[in-house]
């Protein structure tokens, strides 16, 4: 969907790396969402539609631009992609995720969540860190590998 708005593969690729992130910052509102490919569909519509506002000097779209509604292999994608983001961090270790969770979905401070699992802050930041990075080098590595099979089919 983000190439048939964007019209850029490279642009396509930084706003899909985009939602990966934003959806993995959110993943556990993703599943509270009743119809996961309609969510991701509006989500990746609005992400590019602001890419191109930023790109206009004005910061408006023009008003005879035309946005395709996706096709069902597009809201397939979509519906693929929130279940791989979950599997990503329910794959990290119970600590990891679990601080993960406690920090970037329930906002907790440092301090609360040593506290409340019993650990030394040093501890609840190292954690974190390791949990971020595994996440980030996933949706990487997933990205690298969609691509190459994108590739392929060319």
């Amino acid at each position: 969907m983000a190439l048939s708005v964007l019209k850029d593969e490279n642009l396509s690729q930084d706003a899909y790396q985009e939602l990966m992130m934003r959806l993995w910052e959110k993943r556990e509102q993703l599943r509270m969402i009743e119809n996961p490919q309609a969510f991701l569909l509006t989500s990746m519509r609005n992400l590019c539609l602001d890419m191109l506002r930023k790109q206009q000097p004005n910061g408006e779209l023009s008003p005879n631009a035309t946005y395709p509604a996706p096709g069902p292999h597009q809201l397939t994608e979509e519906a693929d992609t929130v279940n791989t983001i979950n599997r990503m961090i329910d794959s990290l270790p119970e600590m990891q995720r679990t601080i993960i969770r406690m920090k970037d979905v329930e906002e907790m401070e440092v301090t609360e969540i040593a506290e409340m699992m019993l650990i030394t802050e040093n501890a609840v930041t190292v954690n974190l860190s390791r949990a971020r990075k595994k996440i980030r080098e996933m949706i990487l590595t997933f990205q690298q590998k969609e691509t190459m099979i994108y590739e392929q089919r060319k």
